[in-house]
């Protein structure tokens, strides 16, 4: 079965200024459909048609994986946004003051994660075991390939910010983290009830 351009859980012109409809057209509508296009023509006529995402990103190397992956992560990364500021909930707030000291102290090592990742890449919030941990992957990789649990992530690519922040991650990470993430998706992943949307078939 042949994979399919998730749709947007909200309307491409409801962040405003933070993230503009012009860069949804162009994230989403050309640059994470054609990762599905060349996904599908790559497992076309192959025993990797019947799997999800996940089991062909686990198997996969070279393009399939990195177009595979690709998918997964933007379609994980949609999710994890909001247009609306969303409260976080006392169980992963607990968490993360727990693993970091503090909520803010949490947001200063995940910006400094974003930006001083050099090149392209997805900045992440993982669970590895009990422990949460903020680490970053290159390019298409994903914590799908390394078993730890996804809670959230940025994309770091230039394609994610630089119609709207030009070349300043800095700024794109910061507006993001501190108006645009749906926490309550977040939160679900500390059982893994929101990370199978992301995974199709």
């Amino acid at each position: 079965m042949a994979f399919e351009l998730p749709p947007l859980p909200y309307a491409k012109s409801s962040f405003g200024d933070l993230i503009s409809e012009e860069t949804f057209n162009y994230h989403h509508g050309k640059h994470h459909n054609a990762y599905v296009s060349k996904t599908n023509a790559a497992i076309a006529g192959t025993d990797h048609e019947k799997k999800t995402l996940s089991e062909i990103i686990v198997e996969a190397d070279g393009g399939l994986f990195n177009n595979a992956a690709q998918v997964w992560n933007h379609s994980f990364y949609w999710l994890c946004l909001s247009p609306e500021r969303k409260d976080m909930p006392a169980e992963l707030k607990s968490r993360l003051e727990a693993a970091f000291g503090s909520i803010d102290e949490f947001k200063t090592q995940f910006k400094a994660e974003a930006t001083g990742h050099f090149a392209s890449g997805w900045a992440w919030l993982v669970m590895d075991g009990d422990d949460l941990k903020i680490t970053s992957y290159h390019d298409a990789d994903s914590p799908v390939a390394h078993g730890v649990k996804p809670l959230l992530t940025l994309d770091v690519w230039e394609h994610a910010y630089y119609l709207d922040y030009q070349n300043a991650r800095p700024d794109y990470v910061s507006a993001l983290l501190d108006n645009a993430i749906d926490w309550e998706f977040v939160a679900l992943n500390l059982d893994g009830k929101g990370i199978s949307r992301a995974d199709q078939g």
